[in-house]
């Protein structure tokens, strides 16, 4: 990788970033995607500076490349975020070219016992960020613990407006659990199974997430789903652009089945629960369209 060649090249001028850092008298704190750096930032405030690598929407995750600018920020951070599980191997390659002591580096498939394999999407089950939150109050006051008490009821504050999420997940699942739906890719997987959801097309999903090709007969039963109306929403990856997923959301909206739009990236201007109870609310509202 280009970028891990870059950050043994750049042991100099990473010591200078490291010291701009300290100039500030804030905590450096990297997230590998934007939403966990949104989570660090709610519960730390103006008390950190947050670099997040992974932050726009429009851009496809699995075709990011590091660059020098990021070797020097992992290199010079206190407090190091990333989802694991193979989501972002980059990022635990840079780590290991960066060595830095003291840092503390939170592995959320590790911290939730996920494992290479798994879905990797975490953040899209309700059970995740509480758990993340928590693991980053705690990394703060052990950096900084003049100001835990702080971190604690900033902690407190962030842990209820993340329960308005497993809230409105509660009652959306009351509302639409059994009911049948399909997917691009897994993305949405962990919150779909949140929400009762009866997804289809599975096999499909995980060969266009691990960039392998559908079989004919996957494509085919995807296809007769949409155009039988099997299935009530079709949500759909915007996030990559790939024929063969915008040929089946054409297929979806010729037949009349409604495509809810998720993205892997948190949105510029929002928080990461605005943006996810906004996706609830748009799969509601799909959800609950007329079925004809």
């Amino acid at each position: 990788m280009k970028a891990v060649a870059a950050g043994l090249a750049l042991v100099l001028i990473l010591g200078q970033g490291t010291a701009a850092f300290a100039a500030e008298d804030k905590i450096a704190v990297v997230a590998a995607e934007n939403f966990y750096g949104d989570i660090a930032r709610q519960i730390a405030g103006d008390r950190i500076t947050v670099a997040s690598i992974m932050t726009n929407p429009d851009q496809d995750p699995h075709l990011f490349e590091t660059t020098p600018a990021t070797v020097r920020q992992i290199a010079g951070a206190q407090i190091v975020i990333l989802n694991g599980a193979s989501y972002d191997p980059w990022m635990e390659k840079l780590l290991d070219a960066t060595p830095r002591s003291p840092r503390t580096v939170i592995n959320v498939a590790q911290l939730t016992r996920r494992k290479p394999g798994d879905n990797p999407h975490f953040w899209y089950d309700p059970a995740t960020m509480p758990v993340v939150a928590t693991a980053i109050a705690e990394a703060l006051s052990k950096v900084d613990g003049t100001h835990a008490s702080d971190y604690a009821a900033r902690l407190k504050v962030t842990l209820a407006s993340l329960a308005v999420i497993t809230q409105r997940v509660a009652q959306l699942k009351t509302k639409h659990a059994g009911t049948a739906v399909t997917a691009t890719e897994p993305i949405f997987g962990p919150m779909a199974d949140a929400l009762g959801l009866t997804m289809r097309n599975q096999r499909f999903q995980l060969a266009m997430m691990n960039g392998t090709e559908p079989s004919a007969r996957d494509v085919a039963a995807f296809e007769r789903d949409l155009k039988e109306r099997k299935v009530r929403v079709l949500i759909y990856n915007s996030q990559v652009s790939e024929k063969l997923t915008e040929r089946l959301r054409d297929t979806a909206s010729k037949s009349k089945v409604p495509v809810v739009g998720v993205t892997e990236t948190m949105p510029a201007n929002t928080s990461f629960q605005d943006w996810l109870l906004g996706e609830l609310d748009t799969l509601d509202k799909a959800l609950s369209g007329p079925n004809s």
